[in-house]
C-alpha cells in the first residue's frame, strides 16, 4: 500500500507543476491535485504505519488498512471538480464529505490505539490526533460554504490554512522530531520532551492563523509566531545535536533538514498573506515545493526501503538508502529555492523543482526495480 501510495503522490505531485507550468489550470487545480490526491492519502498511509510503533501495538485491520484508498477517491473528486467546472459544486461536496467521514474514522482510531496502548502512548500520537482534527474542520468549512454564503470567501482560507499548516505542518512537525534522528542514526532523548511541550504552541499557532487570514489579521500574526517558536526550536535542537547529518551532501536527514528551514520562511509568508500582499495562490504553490517536496523526498528516501522489504535490515536496505539520498542536498535545495521564488509571485521558479523531481524519481525507480 504504502510504495503505491508513494508513486500517487510523486505522480500528483508531477500532474501539478506540469499544469502550473504551462499554465493549463488554476493555482487551485494545481494545489488541489498535489494535496488531495496525493499528500492527504500518503500521509494517511504513513499514520497507518506510525500510529502502531507510538502505540506498541498491531497493523491496522484490513478494512482500516484501506481507508487512504477511500481518501485518495475523495481527492480524485476534489481534484475533478476545480478540473470540470460544471461538475464543481456536486464533485467537491462529495469529495469534502468522502474525505470528512475518513477523517473522523481516522481520528476515532487514534484515539481507540491511544487508549490500548501498552503504557502511555508516545507523545507524537498526540500530533496526529491534532493533525486530523484540523483536517475534519477544514474539510467542515467546505461543506458550511453553502449555508453560509456570506463567508465563502473567509471559509476558503480557513479551509486552506488548516490543511496545510494544520493538518500537513502538524503531522510533518509531530513526525519529524523522531523521523531525523533516525535517519540521522543517532537517538535525540530530547524529542519526546519537545513533542509534550510544543504541541499547544503549535497547534493555538495553527488555529490563530486560520483564523487571523480569515477575519482578524493582528490573530494571524500571534500565531504566525507562536508557531514559529516550536519550528525555531527544534531546527536549532538538530543544528547543535547533528550538524553532521544535516549539513552533508548525502542522506535523508538533509532533505528533512531541508524541508524545516522552507517551513520557517513560509511562515513569513503566511504574515504577508493576512495583510494580502501575496497572493494566496503563490502561497500555496510555495508550501508545496519549498516544504511538501523536500519532506516527501527525504522521508520517502529513509522509509521507503522498510516499506518495500519489511522486516530485519540488511544490506539492500543500506544501499537503497544510499541511492535514494545520494545529493540529497542539491536535490532538497531546488525545491526549497523553487518555492520561495514562486511564493514571492515568480512561477518560472518552479522548473527547478521539476530537475529536483526528476532527479529524485530516477534515483527511486532502480529502488523499486530490485525490491
Amino acid at each position: 500500500m504504502l510504495p503505491f501510495l508513494c508513486i500517487t503522490a510523486l505522480a500528483a505531485f508531477a500532474s501539478s507543476l506540469a499544469l502550473m507550468l504551462a499554465g493549463a489550470a488554476s493555482p487551485a487545480a494545481a494545489a488541489h491535485i498535489a494535496f488531495a490526491a496525493g499528500i492527504l492519502p500518503l500521509i494517511f498511509g504513513a499514520m497507518m504505519h506510525f500510529v502502531p510503533v507510538l502505540t506498541r501495538s498491531g497493523a491496522p485491520a484490513t478494512t482500516m488498512g484501506r481507508l487512504p484508498l477511500v481518501l485518495l477517491a475523495a481527492g480524485l473528486l476534489a481534484a475533478a471538480a476545480f478540473l470540470q467546472p460544471a461538475w464543481f459544486n456536486p464533485l467537491i461536496h462529495a469529495g469534502a464529505s468522502l474525505a470528512l467521514l475518513a477523517a473522523l474514522a481516522m481520528a476515532a482510531w487514534i484515539v481507540r490505539r491511544g487508549r490500548a496502548a501498552l503504557g502511555a502512548p508516545h507523545p507524537g500520537l498526540r500530533w496526529y490526533l491534532a493533525a486530523v482534527a484540523c483536517l475534519a474542520l477544514a474539510l467542515a468549512s467546505v461543506l458550511a460554504m453553502p449555508a453560509l454564503p456570506s463567508q465563502h470567501a473567509a471559509l476558503r482560507l480557513v479551509h486552506l490554512h488548516l490543511n496545510t499548516l494544520g493538518f500537513v505542518g502538524l503531522t510533518a512537525l509531530g513526525t519529524l522530531a523522531v523521523l531525523l534522528p533516525t535517519a540521522a542514526g543517532k537517538p535525540d532523548p530530547t524529542a519526546a520532551g519537545w513533542l509534550k511541550r510544543q504541541l499547544p504552541l503549535a497547534l493555538a499557532g495553527v488555529l490563530l492563523i486560520a483564523g487571523g487570514v480569515a477575519w482578524w489579521p493582528p490573530a494571524a500574526y500571534l500565531g504566525a509566531l507562536l508557531l514559529f517558536v516550536p519550528v525555531a526550536l527544534l531546527g536549532t535542537a538538530w543544528m547543535a545535536r547533528f550538524p553532521g547529518e544535516i549539513l552533508r551532501l548525502h542522506g535523508a536527514a538533509t532533505s528533512l533538514a531541508l524541508a524545516l528551514a522552507g517551513l520557517l520562511v513560509l511562515l513569513s509568508f503566511a504574515v504577508l498573506h493576512a495583510q494580502r500582499r501575496l497572493a494566496g495562490g503563490d502561497a500555496i504553490l510555495g508550501f508545496l515545493l519549498a516544504f511538501l517536496l523536500p519532506l516527501v523526498t527525504g522521508a520517502v528516501s529513509q522509509l521507503l526501503p522498510v516499506w518495500l522489504r519489511p522486516g530485519v535490515q540488511s544490506g539492500w536496505h543500506h544501499a537503497a538508502r544510499e541511492r535514494l539520498g545520494r545529493f540529497a542536498v542539491l536535490r532538497g535545495l531546488t525545491f526549497v529555492v523553487a518555492g520561495w521564488l514562486v511564493a514571492s509571485g515568480w512561477r518560472p521558479g518552479a522548473w527547478l523543482a521539476v530537475v529536483g523531481l526528476a532527479v529524485f524519481v530516477a534515483q527511486a525507480l532502480p529502488v523499486a526495480a530490485r525490491r
